[in-house]
Parts: structure tokens; sequence; C-alpha cells
């Protein structure tokens, strides 16, 4: 198992490495000088000295020195600091990141508290009109864009209605792009759950345990719930990156103030210190779930071995 773990550890470190690679070489292929885009609105400044400062941000070298350059500093625990404003960019993105895991978080809570239950009754009531208009309502719920969803319920909710605020990072502002996030993952979650659940309910060792005489909830709970969310879980795991990049399009619809909104605004800019920062930790924290999923299965399932 130690092993196993530092294994995955040190693949998670390779992952990231090419990641920051990838990234450098990508947004200089970006058209568009930041220091000219930051002086564009002024008309004191000379040639001469958009040159001094592309010189000072190491603008005017090679790629390669940037990249060694950047990877130096990120070793020293060092991201640089923002083209626009000079503010450190770890500072900023470790000020912006909780607010993005809060949502991201809370989205996943309403995916699985939504769409497990619905998923499971689908299953348990399979064939029934029950199941027929459970997943008509998953099929349809797929189908719907993010950000369409989103301006719904915020046309709904806080324009018609009135019931809560447009934008902020409050907790009132969490609830609409929370479900936002959650309710369109929740609907692949529950035809997903139905699929996994229908192939326990159809195991020998279900009808063995009905001829027991176990109670049904027990049958359910301890045998069917458990062995059935083994793919759950491991797709909840994806769902959980899918909306720390989702986040991105919803925070930026309700004015979130998380790493996903600030992300969008350094691309606008040119920002590449902050650009790479946020690829940096969005990539990390994609890594970190991912082990902490596989550790996950073996607690779940005790038929999976590291060997």
């Amino acid at each position: 198992m130690t092993r196993y773990i530092l294994k995955r550890i040190l693949s998670g470190i390779f992952t990231i490495w090419v990641t920051t690679v990838a990234v450098t070489l990508l947004i200089h292929l970006v058209p568009g000088d930041p220091v000219q885009i930051m002086f564009a609105q002024s008309q004191s400044t000379t040639p001469e000295q958009i040159e001094q400062i592309r010189s000072q941000l190491g603008l005017d070298r090679p790629i390669y020195e940037q990249y060694f350059m950047y990877m130096g500093r990120i070793l020293q625990g060092d991201f640089g600091t923002t083209i626009r404003g000079n503010q450190p960019v770890l500072e900023l993105l470790l000020v912006r990141l909780p607010n993005t895991l809060v949502l991201a978080l809370s989205a996943l809570l309403i995916t699985m508290f939504v769409g497990v239950p619905i998923g499971f009754f689908a299953a348990y009531k399979r064939g029934t009109w029950l199941d027929t208009s459970l997943m008509t309502g998953a099929i349809i719920g797929i189908s719907i864009p993010s950000f369409w969803l989103g301006l719904m319920l915020m046309y709904v909710f806080s324009i018609r209605l009135g019931w809560l605020p447009v934008s902020g990072t409050d907790f009132k502002n969490l609830i609409l792009p929370a479900l936002t996030l959650g309710l369109a993952n929740a609907a692949a979650v529950s035809r997903l759950t139905r699929s996994s659940m229908l192939d326990v309910l159809s195991q020998d060792y279900m009808r063995t345990a009905r001829a027991k005489g176990l109670a049904e909830t027990l049958v359910l709970s301890r045998h069917a719930l458990r062995n059935g969310l083994i793919n759950v879980v491991n797709m909840l795991g994806l769902q959980f990156t899918y909306m720390m990049g989702g986040a991105i399009v919803v925070e930026n619809v309700f004015a979130w103030n998380g790493i996903g909104r600030l992300a969008i605004q350094s691309i606008f800019q040119r920002d590449y210190p902050t650009i790479q920062g946020f690829i940096l930790i969005f990539a990390t924290v994609v890594v970190v779930v991912s082990i902490v999923l596989d550790i996950l299965y073996a607690w779940i399932d005790p038929r999976i071995t590291y060997s």
C-alpha cells in the first residue's frame, strides 16, 4: 500500500511537470503582447519604455529561458508577481482558492444527494412510471448547458422572485452557483447509479440475502448500496475535477470571487504568471483528488489490491 501511494505521488509530480511545460508553450502562442496591452490606453508611454519593462519581466528572453526561470522560482515557493498590479501570484491564488473549493464541494454534495437517490430508486423501481420519469428528467438535465441553467436560475430566483442575490461571495450567494454546477452533474450521476444498481440487484448474493430472511432495507443498504456505489464514487471524484473546471464559467456568470474568475481576467490581460499559477494549482488539486480516490477504493471494496 505504501509503495503504491509513493508511485502515485511520483506519477502525480510528473503529470504536474508535463502540465507546466504544455501551458508555458501554449500561452506564448496566444497573440498579443502583455506589456503593450497594459499600456494600450496610455498615450505618453514610448516604445523604449515598453521594451524596458519587457526586459525587466524577462519577456524578451527565449521561451525555454523563461520556463527555467519560472520553475526555479516555483521550487523556492515563488510564483512570481502579476504583470498588472505587481501582486504576488501565490498570495492572490490562495486568497481565491478557498472560494472555488467551497463552490465545488457544495456542488458535489448536491450532486451526491440528488443524483444517487434518484438513480437508486429508478433502479429499484425498474420498468415503472417512476423509473421512466426519473430517467427522462436525467436525460433533459444532461442536455442542458450549465451556463444556461445558471442564467435561468438567476432569472427565476433572483430577478423574478427576489429570493436570492445575483452575485457576491456570501453564503446566500453560494446557493445559485452551487445548484448550477450540482444539478447539471447530478443528472449524469443518477444514470450511472441506476446502471450500477441494476447490475448489483441482479446478482446471486442479493437473492441469497433475501432467502435468508433479511429485511429488505438491510439487504439494500448492506449489500446493494455499498457494492453499487463503487463506480459512483469513481465518477464523483471525476465530477469534482470537472466542477473545478466548470467553476470557471459559473464563477463568471455569478461574479463568484474564485480562481476561475481570476483565470479568465488573467487570460484577457495576457497575465502569464497568473495563468501559469492557476494551471499549476488546478493540476495539483486534480492529482491530489485522484490519489485520494484510489485509496478510497480499497476502503469501499476490499477485493481491490495494490500489487
